[in-house]
């Protein structure tokens, strides 16, 4: 898909984004607006998916897992306008009985959740799992996976990433989202990751780095990992990003990790966003 026409969907799942919050007012979008571009990237271009019939177990389908789950947004948003549910059902978000929960929850059975990510930490091992099951059903299929920086301060990530390597879990690729925010302030305050990239590799994993706000550099990153799967190792991507990307009273503050815009914020941030594929 030519960029242009990426950076148009991008533009358009923001727009969701700050709306879908604002109309509740409760949401995360901060975290949701800095992953857009990588998202959008991997459900209309990177991944081998099937929108419609939607089957849990994605035989022969590249499959995702949300990890950090208050991030919802973005991803309901994504799905919708890929054509798992009417784009029109993100106006139900986190509002009663709506199958667009806070948190991604299977038990509201809504296409393209395949797993509850309320719990922060819990994602990679699921995915994992996901991946041995590719492999034990000869199924040559990807496993991708996004996790925020703030998360891997909880240790099932790291006993999860130590079973990777050790298992030789070669079919997954594993994204960070590394904006340095979490929602009580700075990661590298509440507690420093360090040096991902050394923590990463002594782990046992192929590590790679990429701009999430560059389509280029997402595609370029993108190819390299997939070639660099079915070679013993598992492979993860830490994405620089800036949480809030696209709205400028966002951008870079932890503020925004959990709190949406009121209407004169929100009319505001329309104005930075451009229409391209209707509004719900």
């Amino acid at each position: 898909m030519e960029i242009v026409k990426l950076e148009g969907i991008a533009s358009q799942v923001r727009r969701d984004i700050v709306r879908m919050v604002s109309a509740v007012n409760s949401g995360h979008p901060g975290g949701s607006l800095g992953c857009t571009d990588f998202l959008t990237f991997l459900y209309f271009e990177a991944m081998n998916h099937s929108a419609t019939p939607f089957s849990m177990d994605g035989k022969n389908e590249d499959l995702f897992f949300l990890s950090n789950g208050h991030i919802s947004p973005v991803w309901y948003s994504v799905l919708a306008r890929s054509g798992y549910f009417p784009v029109a059902e993100l106006g139900t978000f986190r509002k009663l009985s709506s199958r667009l929960q806070g948190h991604p929850s299977t038990d509201k059975k809504l296409p393209g959740i395949r797993m509850a990510s309320g719990s922060l930490g819990q994602g990679l091992s699921n995915a994992l799992g996901a991946a041995q099951t590719k492999k034990l059903n000869n199924d040559s299929s990807t496993i991708f996976t996004l996790h925020g920086d703030g998360e891997l301060q909880e240790g099932q990530i790291w006993e999860a990433a130590m079973y990777a390597a050790a298992n030789k879990v070669d079919n997954i690729i594993a994204t960070i989202d590394f904006n340095g925010r979490q929602i009580d302030g700075d990661v590298e305050n509440v507690l420093s990751l360090g040096n991902l990239e050394a923590k990463w590799e002594a782990f046992g994993w192929e590590v790679l780095s990429m701009n999430g706000h560059d389509f280029k550099n997402i595609r370029e990153i993108m190819t390299l990992a997939k070639s660099k799967l079915a070679k013993g190792k598992p492979i993860v991507i830490i994405m620089k990003t800036e949480m809030g990307q696209g709205v400028d009273f966002m951008v870079g503050s932890h503020k925004w990790h959990g709190i949406a815009p009121n209407a004169e914020q929100l009319e505001d941030a329309l104005k930075q966003l451009e229409e391209t594929l209707g509004d719900y």
